[in-house]
Formats: C-alpha cells, structure tokens, sequence
C-alpha cells in the first residue's frame, strides 16, 4: 500500500507550505484539500505550481472533497455541479485520479431520494470519467442513512460505474453502524482510497473529528482491518486524515515526520 498524508491534518498551513513541509518531513504524496490549492491557485500559476511539485517529487495522491451531489435540487444542484466540473478540471490539470466525494444524507431519505442519489451518483461518475478521475464515495458514521461500509458498497454497486468506489475512513467506520464483516465485501474494483486516525478514550456516540489521533495510539483496532485489506487485494493509497486542531499548531514537517511513522508502524513498512 501507497502512504499519503490529507492536509486537513494541517489545516493552518497552505498548500505550498504543505508540500515543502511534507517533502520535509520524508513525506513525499499528499492527499489534496482542495480549497487550498483552489487558494493557491489565485496567486500562483499552474506553470508555477506544477514546478514546486516537481522541485520537491510530491504526488497528488487524491482530492477532498466535494459535497452537494446526490441529492441536491434545482438552481443548488447546478451549483454544486458546476463546482464539480471545475474541481474535474483542477484534477485533470495536476494528473489527481481520484476525487472524494461526501455521500450527503444528512437526514432521513425516501425511496424517491435514494433513487435520485444513485442517477445522481451516475452522472457525476460519467463526468469524472470523462476527466480521467475515479470518485471515493465517503460514507459517514453520523449520516441517517449510508452511515456504513456495506450500505455505500451497495449504492455503488446500484450506480453500476467502473470509476467510482468506496472511501473507507476508519473513524466513520468505528463511530458508525459499520460491521468487521463488511470488510470482506471489499475488492480492489470497489475500494478506491483508505483514510486511518484514531481515537482515545472518548465513547463511539460522543466522537468528533477533532478526536482523531494518530494511528496506533488509541482505542481503534486497526492492525486486523489493514490485515483484512491486504487479504482482499488492496494496493492503493493509505491517508492519514486528522482534523485535531493540537497538530495544527505545529509545522507541516513535524506533523508529516510524526504521521508517516504512524503509518509505517501500523502497516509495517
């Protein structure tokens, strides 16, 4: 498996700090917040940009993310797709293959939304193609529905689309209804991107984002999932996705030294 660190994990920086910061550190791929190249991008060329990745052997290894695709309506639905199409372009233009989305049941669905949300989740995947990009599907603990694994793999499965799989996000998984047997219903067509954290001593219902630690150092038992994914075949990219606001305090580099050996000891690489 490929590491990579999301920048979220750095949210006070920018994105050039990141990339100098993460090189830095030994970390060499980064998972893209997109606002943040979006804001670099204001004041930096794509010429320039695409040099200072280079200079520094840094990866895009995926984008986070965009919201607003499967169930929006009417003039918000144009607009969050205008946006997507604008985020294809950015991910087209700096060679980024794959794009999280959020799967957007924030409240309680009908059939009629559910079959909106897999026509919707159609089309964007066919947009994505059309860019070269594969979309990650994020199914979060909290959501009133596609809270779990299997239900996100089955709304997947509905769309029917090459390019489009699953994110697995492991704090979502453990906050949510998510079960260790839905990990066997993982393949390496259906797993698109992997993001690992933590968390200590705070009860599954209570846990929030800025929760997270670093892997390895909290309640979570993640030696058997990353077990169970290298059974099912996986080989892409592992995240490290942290939203602590402790680690936004320090640098870029201190955080990418301190995460990627997380990493490496839970994988062991």
């Amino acid at each position: 498996m490929k590491l990579c660190i999301s920048e979220v994990t750095t949210l006070s920086s920018s994105f050039a700090d990141d990339v100098n910061g993460y090189a830095d550190g030994g970390c060499f791929a980064l998972e893209v917040w997109l606002t943040k190249l979006e804001n670099h991008l204001e004041k930096h060329s794509v010429a320039d940009t695409r040099k200072l990745l280079e200079d520094r052997n840094v990866t895009l290894a995926a984008a986070a993310y965009q919201g607003g695709l499967l169930l929006s309506q009417g003039e918000q639905r144009k607009a969050h797709y205008d946006h997507f199409k604008r985020r294809l372009d950015l991910c087209q233009t700096f060679g980024i293959h794959t794009l999280l989305i959020a799967a957007d049941f924030e409240q309680n669905v009908t059939p009629t939304d559910l079959q909106r949300a897999v026509v919707s989740l159609t089309q964007a995947a066919q947009w994505a193609s059309a860019f070269g990009v594969r979309l990650a599907l994020e199914f979060r603990g909290s959501n009133a529905f596609c809270s779990s694994l299997d239900t996100a793999l089955a709304l997947i499965a509905s769309c029917g689309e090459a390019n489009v799989g699953v994110n697995l996000d492991v704090f979502h998984y453990y906050t949510g209804p998510s079960k260790f047997d839905d990990l066997a219903l993982i393949t390496p067509d259906n797993l698109a991107f992997v993001q690992l954290s933590d968390v200590l001593g705070v009860p599954r219902e209570l846990a929030s984002d800025a929760d997270r630690i670093l892997p390895g150092e909290g309640d979570f038992h993640l030696e058997p999932i990353v077990r169970q994914l290298r059974a099912n075949g996986y080989e892409g990219w592992v995240s490290l996705e942290l939203y602590n606001p402790t680690l936004w305090q320090l640098k870029p580099a201190q955080v990418a030294e301190l995460g990627l050996a997380s990493l490496q000891r839970l994988l062991g690489e």
